[in-house]
């Protein structure tokens, strides 16, 4: 299965909530970092449960996913009730058909204000992928 494949089915498995099939999309080594929170998860077992114990309420809407290489990038949208809709950018790095490693940012997608100095320079978009 090329690369691009594995975090397709991972993200889809992570929809599903086939939890036994996104196990199989990891290492057993796996480590994902969360930079935003300097989370650190380590293992299969670990991924697989932050996944499922995630407070329910949530979609995944995989927006790109890219093979740049050595890694692959994927950006996915995950609007959660009564939160707001996150966006998440992810580089995976794959190898034997299994994601080894990982680096997401997480952040809410409109959470953050722009700065007034780049007024003139952008506009505000809408919440469309």
């Amino acid at each position: 299965m090329e690369s691009t494949e594995v975090v397709r089915q991972y993200w889809s498995s992570v929809w599903s909530r086939d939890w036994h099939a996104v196990g199989v999309t990891l290492a057993e080594d796996v480590e994902v970092f969360w930079p935003v929170t300097r989370e650190i998860i380590r293992g299969r077992e670990n991924m697989v449960a932050v996944n499922r114990e995630h407070p329910n309420g949530w979609s995944i809407d995989v927006l790109n996913v890219y093979d740049a290489g050595d890694v692959v990038v994927s950006e996915v949208q995950v609007p959660q009730e009564d939160v707001g809709i996150f966006r998440v950018v992810s580089f995976w790095t794959v190898a034997g058909g299994v994601i080894t490693s990982g680096r997401e940012y997480w952040t809410r997608y409109g959470g953050e204000e722009g700065r007034d100095w780049r007024l003139k320079y952008a506009s505000v978009g809408d919440l469309a992928p």
